[in-house]
């Protein structure tokens, strides 16, 4: 009885862990050539839902993505390249559309700016502790010690 019931289970948690992914494309939007819907999908999963933001369209069952993937359906059948169609959605939506941005000085700046200032405080700190330690060890003079052994030395 207890197999029966962790069979179950396990097949019930299964069923409700993937289900989400495969309810987020209507059959409406579904193309009638298979070429052009894996096509389709595959577009879809590199395009980020703008309302959920850590999902991808193909996922989404918010209005916004259910849009995009009409568009990208429709910008298929239209006749665009996997690469016009990226090109299009970016150009109306901007390169947070894409969950994994394309490579540009924009975005080197913007991952390298963090890197490049803990650079210059480590820098700035080493440098702050050598000319510390430089005025630090630096003897005193004859007249310095003199006095500084009367304070010590009085009893």
């Amino acid at each position: 009885m207890t197999a029966r019931f962790s069979l179950a289970s396990l097949i019930l948690l299964l069923t409700l862990l993937f289900c989400g992914t495969a309810l987020a494309v209507k059959p409406d939007e579904v193309l009638a050539d298979p070429a052009l819907e894996a096509r389709a999908r595959t577009l879809s999963e590199e395009l980020r839902c703008m309302v959920c933001q850590n999902q991808s369209i193909d996922e989404s069952d918010a209005d916004l993505a259910r849009d995009l993937r009409v568009l990208v359906r429709q910008r298929l059948v239209a006749g665009d390249t996997d690469q016009q169609v990226i090109d299009y959605i970016v150009s109306r939506y901007g390169e947070f559309v894409l969950l994994k941005p394309r490579f540009s000085l924009r975005n080197a700046l913007l991952w390298g700016t963090p890197v490049l200032l803990l650079l210059a405080g480590g820098i700035f700190i080493v440098l702050a502790a050598r000319s510390r330690r430089a005025t630090a060890t630096n003897a005193l003079t004859a007249e310095e010690q003199a006095e500084l052994d009367t304070i010590l030395h009085r009893d």
